[in-house]
């Protein structure tokens, strides 16, 4: 009974963080799941290239920001109540009020795009009113789905918009009126709707959809019971499992909470059972959790944000985070080794006994046969490519979708395998071989947006898109061909269980990027305040006169600071709020020290401080 009570305190906190913890009545629900739903179509749509073929639906960044800043707020007040004392069983009135204004406040480049066009830098008090407004709207968003600190962090950058004149010498500026401050932060891509905005709009929506879809499929389970099984024999082997499976749920799963939840179901329970202390379980599964957001290919937000900041692609991201990512892991499994070394730990049971040197032969044979199936892969494609150019796309398409059908026909001839109960008396780990058989079309995905991205070298966005595209196509069909190949039930009751999992899943994926959405919007205000003061240059001077001009004191520094915010905000606003204000500082005093600081590595710096 007790265990029960934890786990729905979890899911509780789950939906309290991630999907804003309210639950109103059927005709409320459906309204909030349609707008997420249309929110996902609509930034499907922009991402692919109908709009341009068709020559319809076209919309610019601006325009795009302004719609998706709108479906973000416009959720974040449905979804997120004021308080804990508001309702959670309905809607109050209020705040479907508080939703309509910021939606058309937040849309407002969008809808009157050809009147702002013609009066730039001249707004007229319809357009004050609606900067007011909307951005009082957008802290009240950011505080119900962040909390206090992102918004006090941005309204303490306001009141340096305009008490400038009033500060002491070194951070003093002329100041700005509210008509400057407002036509600048609301209604220029320089402030709210800026590069943070657009990056939401642009690149992360997709890959965040594409995880929650993967997730939806049975991902996420199945990386869970593939790490159990290849972990978790060995010496304090469900730690180990943690932190493997919370690595690869990382790739999928936008939000280090969902991922503590999914995998610390499992993982935690089972690393008390071995002999880790509730405390040592927890700090494992959080920070392997959180770390998944530094895990290539699919980094978190911010990562899609310094491909914009940096002006690098992202393919030259991924390859500069790789190894860092990969030495925290290492560094988490030799930790958590040690602990269980120290306790004198077991690992968990297996059904099979095959010997060690049986078992490093498969695994050896295993991946030999992934590396020359990858080798002929590539050889076959770019031989087809040669041959007939662009007509190749046709070829390599069936191939993809008959690997597919193979794989899944593959994984039919597998028994059903489902975790048992952690708490249970007795917890077997599953089988090696048929776990990792039963899901291997799961990384198909995966592969055709490493493909895109790291081969056909096409833009983040672009990448997201076609595997997002694929990965609709593997929801809709995987069930059904599960029920043809296994004769075990309806294929046409199948068939409709995965359409709803394609609809949930779009509707999760959409309510997962509230939270971002609103984030990026209200680190704009920051970002737009340094473009308007000109405080990035106090913040150098700052810098160094605390650090002495001394660049590792200057580094520590900066960490301590990305440290601090991070106790506070999220991961991608405290980047956009560091990133912005320390990464040039320190490529400056390392300038001024003789040292060429690559802006990609201070970019990481503040990015991995700013996650710890």
């Amino acid at each position: 009974m007790l265990e029960d009570v934890k786990q729905t305190d979890v899911q509780q906190l789950l939906q309290d963080n991630d999907l804003g913890g309210r639950q109103p009545g059927p005709k409320m629900s459906q309204l909030m799941a349609a707008v997420a739903l249309l929110w996902s179509v609509f930034q499907l749509w922009i991402a692919s290239p109908l709009p341009f073929e068709w020559g319809i639906g076209v919309f610019n960044n601006t325009e795009s920001r302004a719609i998706h800043l709108a479906f973000a707020v416009f959720l974040a007040y449905l979804a997120y109540p004021a308080s804990k004392r508001s309702p959670r069983d309905h809607v109050p009135l209020v705040d479907i009020v508080a939703a309509l204004v910021a939606a058309f406040c937040a849309s407002y480049l969008f809808t009157f795009y050809g009147d702002l066009a013609t009066r730039p830098g001249q707004p007229i008090t319809q357009d004050l009113v609606v900067g007011v407004i909307g951005g009082v709207l957008l802290l009240e968003a950011t505080r119900r789905v962040l909390g206090l600190p992102m918004v006090i962090v941005a309204s303490v950058f306001l009141f340096y918009t305009f008490a400038g004149p009033y500060m002491p010498d070194m951070i003093a500026h002329r100041g700005a009126s509210l008509s400057r401050a407002v036509s600048h932060q609301w209604l220029t891509t320089e402030g709210v709707f800026g590069v943070a905005l657009g990056v939401s709009s642009g690149f992360i929506f997709l890959f965040v959809l594409f995880g929650s879809l993967l997730d939806r499929a049975g991902a996420g389970n199945y990386f869970i019971k593939s790490a159990f099984a290849l972990l978790g024999h060995m010496r304090g082997g469900p730690a180990k499992a943690a932190v493997v499976s919370s690595a690869a749920t990382g790739i999928i799963s936008g939000s280090s909470i969902a991922n503590v939840v999914t995998t610390g179901t499992f993982t935690i329970p089972l690393m008390k059972r071995v002999g880790y202390r509730p405390d040592q379980a927890g700090a494992v599964e959080v920070s392997s959790s959180v770390n998944g957001q530094i895990m290539p290919p699919v980094m978190g937000a911010a990562a899609f944000l310094m491909v914009e900041y940096v002006g690098i692609p992202y393919t030259d991201v991924i390859r500069h985070a790789f190894l860092p990512a990969l030495i925290s892991y290492i560094a988490l499994l030799y930790i958590v080794h040690l602990e269980a070394l120290k306790a004198g730990m077991k690992g968990l049971p297996r059904r099979s006994q095959a010997s060690w040197h049986q078992r490093a032969l498969s695994t050896g044979l295993t991946l030999a046969g992934f590396v020359v199936l990858a080798g002929v892969v590539t050889w076959v494609i770019n031989a087809l490519k040669a041959m007939m150019g662009g007509d190749a796309l046709w070829p390599i398409g069936l191939g993809i979708v008959a690997s597919y059908v193979g794989l899944v026909w593959f994984a039919s001839r597998q028994p059903e395998l489902e975790l048992d109960d952690p708490n249970a008396e007795v917890f077997e780990l599953p089988e090696t071989a048929p776990t990792l058989k039963s899901g291997l079309h799961y990384l198909l995905p995966v592969v055709v947006l490493i493909w895109c991205l790291m081969v056909e070298q096409m833009s983040p966005g672009l990448s997201a898109f076609w595997a997002t595209l694929f990965m609709m196509a593997i929801m809709v069909t995987q069930k059904p061909l599960f029920a043809w190949f296994r004769a075990n039930r309806g294929v046409g009751e199948a068939a409709r269980e995965g359409l709803l999992d394609l609809k949930e899943g779009m509707i999760a994926g959409a309510r997962n990027m509230i939270g971002i959405g609103v984030a990026t919007a209200a680190a704009g205000i920051i970002v737009g305040t340094v473009s308007l003061t000109g405080v990035g240059l106090v913040m150098t001077e700052l810098v160094e006169l605390l650090s002495g001009g001394n660049l590792m004191l200057m580094l520590l520094l900066v960490a301590f600071i990305s440290l601090i915010l991070g106790m506070g905000l999220p991961t991608t606003a405290n980047y956009i709020v560091v990133s912005t204000l320390m990464a040039p500082v320190v490529v400056e005093l390392g300038a001024q020290s003789g040292l060429i600081v690559p802006l990609i590595a201070v970019h990481l710096f503040v990015f991995y401080f700013g996650l710890m």
